[in-house]
This record gives structure tokens, sequence and C-alpha cells, in this order.
């Protein structure tokens, strides 16, 4: 198991944050890794709301299933991870003053065709650039309330790996 965990000071309050983040489906406008969301049955919000999420890291993608696990409104979203890769995730909103401390945890295992636990050692700088990068764009959209604009797959990709080369300083 790879344990991940970023955070994010927000200028809004829980409650602000929370109404972005409780639209699953728009987790793709600031997931830049996710590319596409597609429910599994009516249910959008709440415990026992399923989808599947197509992944996209560099040259690697996934489709994964995800079950919200918990849903506390204004202060915490579970996520339990099936496919591909396994595992379970929260945000948490965390009031500080008039901001959001927001923050995003995983216990993710990866399978042996992206190179098991070594692959998930490997993966987790990287996993965590994104992510980083994920809750800035978050975090704009939140203080804002501007949507970003649509891009192609092509051009998230690309900044996918010019954001993994700039943390990693090549």
């Amino acid at each position: 198991m790879s344990h991940l965990r970023v955070e994010v000071m927000i200028e809004a309050t829980p409650e602000q944050v929370w109404e972005e983040v409780r639209h699953i489906d728009r987790h793709v406008d600031w997931m830049r890794d996710a590319v596409e969301i597609t429910f599994l049955d009516e249910q959008r919000s709440g415990v026992g709301t399923t989808f599947d999420t197509l992944t996209k890291v560099g040259p690697l993608s996934t489709m994964d299933r995800l079950e919200i696990t918990e849903w506390v409104e204004h202060e915490a979203m579970g996520v339990k991870h099936t496919g591909s890769v396994t595992g379970v995730g929260r945000f948490t909103l965390e009031p500080v003053g008039e901001a959001t401390r927001f923050v995003w945890e995983e216990e993710l295992e990866f399978p042996w065709f992206f190179g098991g636990p070594i692959g998930g050692r490997v993966g987790a700088p990287i996993l965590g650039a994104i992510w980083r990068r994920n809750l800035a764009a978050l975090k704009e959209i939140v203080e804002t309330g501007e949507r970003p604009e649509e891009t192609s797959l092509r051009d998230r990709a690309s900044g996918l790996v010019s954001s993994v080369r700039e943390r990693l300083g090549r």
C-alpha cells in the first residue's frame, strides 16, 4: 500500500468548498488526471454512489470503479477504489478562520502490471505532484468562481507530463 497526502488552503468557507466538491461529475474540471466520470446508476451523491473513472497519467491509463463510502456535508467524502488500482481515499474540509484546509489522502495498492508495491513507491511522488496541481485547480475554481475551459485529452496529458517533469526537476 502506498499512502499519499496532499493539502491546500482555500480562501473560502467549508460550505463554499463543499458546494464544488459535492458535484462528483465536475471533479474532472479540477482533477487533471481524471479524464471521464461515468455514473453506474441514477445516484449522483451520498454514500453508495458508484462511478467509473477513466484516469490517465502520462502514457498509463486505468478505468477504476469508485464507491462513495463516507459523505458528511461540508466535512468529508470517502471513497473505495476497485479495479486496477485498489484502496481507499478521503477528502476532509477543516475550517481555519474564514478559510478551509482541504486534505486529500489515499491508501492505494497498485497491480503487478504497474509495478506492484515498487510501482507504488515510485509512483507516489508523481501522483503527489499531480494531486497538488489538482488542488491548485480546485482552489482557483472555488476562489474565482470560474470553470476552466474544455481542453482536449492530448492537452491535459501534455500538461500532466510537464507538471511531473517540473516536480522532478527535469
